[in-house]
């Protein structure tokens, strides 16, 4: 009798089993053996399957399911058995008793994806999704008497969707439009408010110093605010902080805080279930040290929080991490901007403030300076006419500069106007153009000029179309040398065109977007002079737009450029101004083509011819050649005059090229250079005269407006023997001119002092020596060299007292300039700021024995001290800790070099770092020589006394 029930239930699996041992007399269905046919068919179909499925089966809706669909119902099962499907999923049958009785009244099958449940099947009130489908069951007469259903859960996809849809919400946000950080991370709150399943309340802290402060939280109209602290101390947490744990979340320990009901007792979610469990993350900023704040997110009652949900809560607090961080850099950008912009603002103003400041005093400078020109009645000599032409041209050139600072500004600060008349455009440019054609044609140059009459009258400021027209003329005179410059004004049904076209060298594509910003200069370039502010192109550009056009540009290098200026004619038929025409028409093209015309030539007038016979001027080194390189006319004839004055020979040329060549072909006594020149500059010139082995020697003195220590120490470190910066006095210049001679001619003396004596006999017996001398200056050590040369084993002194690592290392023969045949020592001292002191005593009493005279010595010191200060204060990232002084006395003469073991590279910036180098060549012949290994400073003073 019970064999049919055992078959029926065979091959079920675990729960066919289990369906077999249960007392089916026991519930609605009755015995098995008085189940109809499609009863039992159905239970085979259902237990037969590998996919969940359910058979609901009569009035009360008897379950009856296998394995698969089991393992769905979690706790749940095996009770649900035969049992009431209402009673065994209560808390999910409103949800399907629709479904369920709409297959059993209308006999069709339904189906349904994602349907949402609440299930009870691990211990709490889960949420659940299943995609369903559900058929009418029939009995053997063919009535609906049940609801067979298929299934498969959907949850994890349909809540990892879910997820990555907040976490790209929020992405949206952190895209750098919200340029406040409190309104970025109310925007975020906003978005989660709108997931509360997976995120039923959310808070952001962000640090604020030493405190925590809440920007925004969800849940406004639950109270959530009242709740949560507004500020937390981190210091001083408190115990509400405490219990949330955002102290620790603080300090970048995650958190997971439990009874958050007891805190937050308001209920929350789709099925208002208080929320038990919150997690304090800490908001990832980038530095390791300290987060950027912390993010309190309540846990879902519903989800349990396993791996993902965990990772999730990760990605999260990322991802309004990233926001937060963007519109943080976002709200320090916009201030940069504001402050460079008030910067910007500030500057303009004061150019407008110092350019018209500076008119006054120009004012009385032109013009007595033109009264001396003109006065027929005391006619100025020849000579003094010369000095008083070269202070008038200047002066009228810085005149130019203010005025194209005052109208740059004026443009900048949005004050310029366009004082427009009605022009004949054809006319007034040819006339502009035909100021230049003597410059042009001066230049070997042709102009060409194409202005035939246009159709119709134009409107334009004629005092800015000729800042237009002369700035682009200067320009390309300034930059083309072989060719022509060919000037074009035409027009069409839409626009005139102002086109300027040469065959100079040209503008690479890389300059051409960054061509018309303000002191913006193509690096490098070949030009007719270096001088300029980097403003008329950005001139150009800026009145082209006053006038209501713009300016394009088209250029290949080596084949020529061409600028076209633009007039729409609706800008060119605006209505003309009415009354007086301003003043100042013609200066602009006067003074472009003065400024123009010294590139070209020397001004007119003859040097001075040096008289080496007689006269005050003659000196000890009256008929010295020099070489003079400045790119300026006025000042090569003004140098020119003060240096021939001194009787000696001057050559001048226009740059540091030509000034290479010139050395090469008859080498001079002495080279004076300007640094900025077009081509090969003076720091150039210096580096590669340096390089040579037959200029190494060569006297250097470079002539820069560039004022400061910055520029003084480049030039000297580069092996330049002295350094002036503009304006100087002349009486100064010729005064370093002849210290430079003059250390020249000694150092020459005492390199052919051994060569003399080496015919004489041999010393009785060797002198004490070092075992190497000095590196000669300008030619860098190898890297595993010392320039000055001592024990291998040489160490600091560990009490801070220097070490004498040798007075005599050696019997060898004489050092090869005779220097060390009376003294030769060297000491060590630790790298540190009372080093000074001790080297200074150490020295003094050194050479007190040897009855130096008094003066000499303490400039030594002074000298010596500067070079030991710099090593310790500049030497970065030293291999050893510690400054090498050698001292060496012989030849009469004293050296004394100073040597770190760090670069110079990168170093802090020093208040005195010029004057200090200065001060050093003022009281000796000083070398620098420096490598990766270490900088060597050398300091050679000829003895007065009896030593």
């Amino acid at each position: 009798m019970t064999r049919p029930s055992t078959d029926l239930f065979a091959g079920g699996g675990d729960t066919g089993r289990l369906m077999a041992e249960l007392d089916w007399a026991r519930t609605p269905l009755g015995p098995v053996t008085g189940w109809p046919q499609s009863l039992r068919a159905a239970v085979r179909l259902v237990l037969s399957s590998r996919y969940p499925m359910l058979l609901l089966w009569g009035e009360s809706f008897s379950q009856l399911y296998n394995d698969a669909y089991s393992a769905l119902i979690g706790d749940k099962h095996p009770a649900a058995l035969g049992d009431d499907v209402r009673v065994t999923l209560a808390e999910g049958w409103d949800v399907l008793a629709p479904l369920i009785r709409e297959a059993m009244a209308t006999g069709v099958a339904s189906w349904v994806p994602a349907l949402r449940l609440l299930l009870e099947r691990a211990g709490y009130r889960e949420e659940a999704y299943f995609s369903v489908s559900h058929a009418p069951a029939r009995d053997d007469d063919g009535r609906t008497v049940g609801v067979l259903t298929v299934c498969s859960e959907v949850t994890e996809q349909v809540v990892g969707e879910r997820r990555l849809r907040l976490l790209r919400d929020l992405s949206v946000v952190g895209d750098g439009r919200t340029v406040d950080v409190d309104a970025t991370g109310a925007r975020l709150i906003d978005v989660i408010d709108g997931h509360p399943l997976d995120v039923p309340f959310a808070a952001i802290y962000l640090h604020d110093g030493a405190v925590l402060r809440r920007i925004a939280c969800t849940g406004s109209d639950q109270g959530h605010a009242r709740v949560l602290p507004d500020t937390v101390v981190l210091a001083d947490p408190g115990p509400v902080a405490d219990a949330w744990g955002l102290a620790d979340a603080a300090e970048g320990r995650p958190t997971q805080v439990t009874d958050v009901a007891d805190r937050l007792p308001l209920p929350a979610g789709p099925w208002r279930d208080p929320v038990h469990t919150a997690l304090a993350l800490p908001l990832p900023s980038g530095d390791e040290d300290q987060p950027l704040g912390v993010l309190l997110a309540g846990v879902s009652p519903s989800r349990g929080l396993d791996e993902a949900y965990r990772s999730f809560n990760q990605l999260l607090a990322q991802q309004i991490s990233m926001a937060l961080r963007n519109a943080q850099e976002y709200e320090e950008e916009r201030r940069r901007v504001e402050a460079l912009a008030e910067l910007d603002r500030v500057k303009t103003d004061f150019f407008a403030n110092v350019s018209h400041e500076f008119r006054t005093p120009l004012t009385l400078i032109l013009g007595p300076l033109a009264d001396a020109l003109t006065d027929a009645t005391a006619p100025l000599a020849p000579g003094q006419r010369e000095r008083v032409e070269t202070a008038w041209r200047n002066a009228t050139r810085l005149l130019t500069l203010v005025n194209n600072l005052l109208t740059f500004s004026s443009l900048e600060a949005g004050r310029a106007r366009s004082d427009a008349r009605v022009v004949d455009l054809a006319a007034l440019t040819a006339e502009l153009t035909g100021v230049f054609r003597a410059a042009v044609e001066r230049a070997g140059l042709t102009l060409e000029v194409i202005c035939p009459p246009l159709p119709r009258p134009v409107t334009v400021d004629p005092v800015n179309w000729e800042r237009i027209v002369t700035n682009l003329l200067s320009n390309a005179l300034k930059y083309t040398f072989v060719g022509h410059i060919r000037v074009t004004l035409d027009s069409d049904d839409e626009e005139v065109r102002l086109t300027v076209a040469d065959t100079g060298i040209g503008i690479a594509d890389r300059d051409l977007p960054k061509l018309f910003e303000r002191f913006h200069r193509v690096r490098g370039a070949r030009s007719r002079s270096h001088e300029g502010t980097g403003i008329g192109l950005a001139l150009v550009h800026e009145l082209a737009r006053l006038e209501g056009g713009e300016v394009r540009v088209s250029s290949r290098v080596g084949v020529g450029t061409t600028f076209t200026v633009a007039l729409p004619w609706s800008a060119a038929r605006r209505p003309a101004v009415t009354g007086p025409r301003q003043d100042g028409r013609g200066d602009a093209a006067r003074a472009a083509v003065q400024e123009a015309t010294s590139w070209l030539a020397e001004p007119g007038g003859s040097l001075p011819k040096p008289d080496l016979a007689s006269g005050p001027t003659v000196d000890e080194f009256a008929g010295a050649r020099i070489l003079l390189a400045d790119d300026n006319t006025d000042m090569r004839a003004y140098l020119s005059r003060l240096l021939t004055g001194q009787g000696w020979r001057v050559r001048a040329v226009t740059d540091g090229r030509q000034a290479l060549d010139e050395v090469h072909r008859e080498q001079p006594d002495l080279v004076l250079t300007d640094v900025m020149m077009p081509g090969l500059d003076g720091f150039d010139l210096v580096r590669l005269l340096r390089a040579d082995p037959a200029t190494r020697a060569l006297p250097v003195l470079v002539l820069s407006a560039r004022a400061g220590g910055e520029a003084s120490v480049e030039g000297l470190s580069l092996g330049a023997d002295d350094y002036l910066v503009k304006p100087f006095a002349a009486a100064e210049l010729i005064a370093r001119v002849r210290a430079a001679l003059r250390r020249a001619r000694d150092r020459t003396q005492r390199v052919a002092a051994p060569a003399t004596a080496a015919g004489d006999a041999a010393p009785a017996s060797p002198r004490p020596t070092l075992v190497s001398d000095l590196a000669p200056a300008g030619k860098p050590p190898a890297e595993d060299e010392s320039p000055v040369a001592g024990p291998a084993d040489a160490v600091p002194s560990t009490t801070g007292e220097p070490r004498i690592d040798a007075s005599v290392v050696a019997e060898a023969p004489a050092d090869r300039d005779g220097l060390g045949d009376i003294l030769d020592v060297e000491r060590t001292y630790p790298a540190a700021p009372t080093s000074a002191a001790a080297m200074r005593r150490d020295v003094r009493l050194t050479l007190d024995d040897l009855g130096v005279d008094p003066d000499v010595l303490e400039e030594l010191l002074l000298a010596a001290s500067e070079a030991m200060n710099n090593a310790v204060e500049h030497a970065q990232r030293p291999s050893r800790p510690e400054v090498r002084l050698r001292v060496q006395v012989g030849g009469g003469l004293i050296r004394i070099s100073v040597r770190d073991f760090g670069t110079w590279r990168d170093r802090r910036p020093a208040m005195d770092r010029g004057r200090g180098a200065l001060l050093m060549n003022a009281y000796g012949d000083v070398r620098l020589v420096s490598t990766a290994a270490g900088t060597t400073v050398t300091i050679e003073r000829r003895l007065t006394g009896p030593a």
